[in-house]
């Protein structure tokens, strides 16, 4: 294994479980071989998911985070608070790279954002309910699902 995406809802409950869950399901990933993290750069379990990689590279240098925006980050954040777009901001600049999968913004530069994430992984961990399946997190549940990678699902 080598890749990992992530993909979850933007609204999560506040639960240092969550996070230990999460902490603890990237280090089992780390053990069995993988590098390289790739989110999307979106509110909530995204943003969750790269801080976390992020602070696990202290300890395991070697992994990489990577950032597949579906848009420029300007664009992006255009319509978030002054503290979201500083956490953004902030992963954007420790990221080992940032790709824009689209140039702007457009109808469908989100669905292109998660193709991109699944394409780039060998398994997800997701934050998903679904109860929920028309979101672009079940969108790209469903996308790893066609591809056959492993989903882990921190949501249940």
């Amino acid at each position: 294994m080598q890749g990992v995406c992530f993909t979850g809802h933007r609204n999560l409950p506040a639960s240092e479980q969550l996070r230990h869950e999460l902490t603890t399901t990237i280090e089992m990933l780390i053990a069995i071989g993988a590098e390289d993290f790739y989110a999307g750069g979106a509110l909530g379990w995204d943003t969750l998911c790269a801080q976390t990689v992020l602070s696990l590279q202290r300890e395991y240098p070697w992994i990489r985070l990577h950032l597949l925006l579906p848009c420029p980050a300007e664009v992006q954040t255009a319509s978030w608070n002054p503290m979201q777009k500083a956490e953004f901001w902030a992963i954007l600049n420790q990221a080992n790279s940032v790709t824009h999968v689209s140039e702007s913004y457009h109808k469908s530069c989100m669905r292109k954002r998660n193709a991109a994430l699944v394409e780039a992984a060998d398994c997800m961990v997701c934050f998903y309910h679904s109860k929920n399946p028309h979101s672009g997190t079940g969108q790209t549940v469903r996308m790893a699902e066609k591809k056959e990678i492993r989903i882990i699902n921190l949501a249940k």
